[in-house]
């Protein structure tokens, strides 16, 4: 439940046109429901603007579609990250209405219109095809997260004429998630030539001296240029989050 249901849940009791009694049905698993598995967290989009997303990642398939089932009865958006083909296609077949992709490992579940709340654009730039697995899980976040989103492939360094032909999206852009492996050295180029945030994303894609992405941390963590944000290793998910709550339009 999000701040616009809950409001028009006690108009609704305001009106008469439901009874208190069944307010308070509604409200019962606020702000959590024990679902066995897990202690689904209702409250989640109303403290902090979107629903609770589910990590596939560790959890058997009975367990995320038990939780996928109880979150998609509520009839709002439901996401899965980090999910793997065999648990997606339980999912599938329970909810037609789900996308799995299987390039990002999510599962989306859209059953609320997903409405422009952001300020402007979010670009998900990516260095190569090779990092496109956690740009994708940051764009189909931030999608699911009510943003526009406009997808860039392919603009590593090592041919920079193909990041520059985009100059327009980028200036155009409200926010900048630059997703890069190897030395890590995109986002420092986004950087420089925009002045709005830039979200880095190391990516464990490299050979042996990139040490599972920790040289490519380290290089966008010494990124020279001002205004530069870097999240964890892999974490398309976590740059997605910290981008929404930068371009989230504020209630007047």
């Amino acid at each position: 439940m999000n701040a616009a249901e809950l409001k028009t849940l006690l108009e609704a009791i305001q009106a008469g046109n439901i009874s208190p009694e069944e307010g308070v049905e509604r409200l019962r698993d606020l702000p959590f429901e024990d679902a066995g598995v897990a202690l689904i967290d209702h409250h989640r989009a109303l403290r902090q603007g979107v629903p609770e997303t589910i990590l596939g990642e560790g959890k058997t398939a009975a367990q995320v579609a038990t939780i996928v089932g109880r979150m998609a009865a509520r009839g709002g958006n439901v996401l899965v990250t980090r999910l793997s083909a065999e648990k997606a296609e339980a999912l599938v077949q329970a909810h037609p209405g789900g996308i799995y992709d299987s390039l990002a490992r999510t599962f989306a579940l859209e059953q609320q219109p997903l409405e422009d709340l952001g300020r402007g654009t979010v670009a998900v730039v990516c260095a190569g095809t090779s990092d496109l697995p956690v740009a994708r899980e940051a764009a189909v976040t931030a999608k699911m997260f009510q943003n526009r989103v406009v997808e860039i492939s392919d603009v590593g360094v090592a041919g920079l004429h193909r990041l520059l032909a985009h100059s327009r999206q980028l200036r155009e852009a409200a926010v900048i998630i630059v997703v890069a492996g190897m030395e890590g050295a995109l986002p420092s180029v986004v950087g420089g030539l925009v002045d709005v945030p830039v979200i880095a994303v190391p990516t464990s894609v490299g050979y042996g001296a990139a040490f599972g992405g920790v040289a490519a941390l380290l290089g966008m963590l010494n990124s020279c240029a001002g205004g530069v944000t870097v999240v964890n290793i892999d974490n398309g998910f976590g740059a997605a989050f910290a981008a929404t709550r930068i371009n989230r339009r504020r209630a007047s």
